[in-house]
């Protein structure tokens, strides 16, 4: 049996706000085997993006463990944590996160590029040709609409072959005709390569196609039934 490519325990995470220390993450306990779709719902502010950021590195937990592959993520420095992200692990924002003043090829190579590989622009490329944006690579975010813009969001996230892709509402700033376009593109990828994918949704058609389908409620975890195979 391997090992899980996920393993949280006893996760804790609290932010100060105005009134004091806030508890966001009050013990979160998950596995998550390789090439596993799983899918997160919940009502606003129980938890979902604070623990996609946890999972992500981008915020650090108070305590417990994360392991990702079997890594210790709370033992990474910050440019540890950067090059871990750049290659072992995909994120796809709502909000697209785009560099305005690059192209879209330049976006997609960018991690690699940090990363120090010399192949950087044609990988990137082929990961613009699977999202059906060939044509658009020179375009500015600008220049492309909001579907185009996520789908360079999701080359990006998939042009590395990263082991996990962390999806946080990627459909949220969408019309449906396009949302649905994106979350096929999103699920033939992760099929593809083999991916595991953890997504928070509110859309509830698109959480059941997640194999596991999990609820947040006041920073806690409840795993629901089975989906999709």
């Amino acid at each position: 049996m391997t090992d899980p490519i996920v393993e949280i325990k006893n996760l804790q995470l609290s932010l100060v706000g105005g009134a004091g220390p806030v508890n966001i993450l009050r013990g979160i306990d998950l596995q998550v085997e390789a090439g596993e779709t799983l899918s997160i719902v919940g009502p606003s502010g129980a938890g979902k993006t604070s623990l996609l950021m946890v999972l992500s590195g981008l915020e650090q937990a108070d305590s417990g463990v994360l392991r990702i592959s079997g890594v210790d993520l709370r033992e990474l420095d910050e440019d540890d944590l950067a090059r871990f992200r750049r290659l072992q692990v995909g994120i796809v924002f709502q909000s697209f996160h785009l560099v305005p003043t690059m192209t879209a090829l330049e976006n997609v190579a960018l991690p690699l590029e940090f990363a120090g590989i010399e192949n950087a622009f044609e990988r990137a490329e082929e990961a613009l040709a699977a999202t059906g944006l060939r044509q658009r690579q020179a375009h500015f975010p600008g220049q492309l609409s909001g579907g185009e813009q996520q789908r360079v969001a999701l080359a990006r996230a998939f042009v590395a072959r990263p082991k996990l892709i962390l999806a946080d509402e990627p459909t949220g700033n969408l019309d449906q005709e396009t949302g649905e376009f994106v979350m096929e593109r999103l699920f033939e990828l992760q099929q593809e390569f083999g991916t595991t994918l953890i997504l928070v949704t509110h859309d509830a058609q698109l959480a059941a196609r997640c194999r596991r389908k999990l609820q947040m409620l006041d920073g806690k975890l409840f795993e629901l039934a089975e989906a999709h195979e």
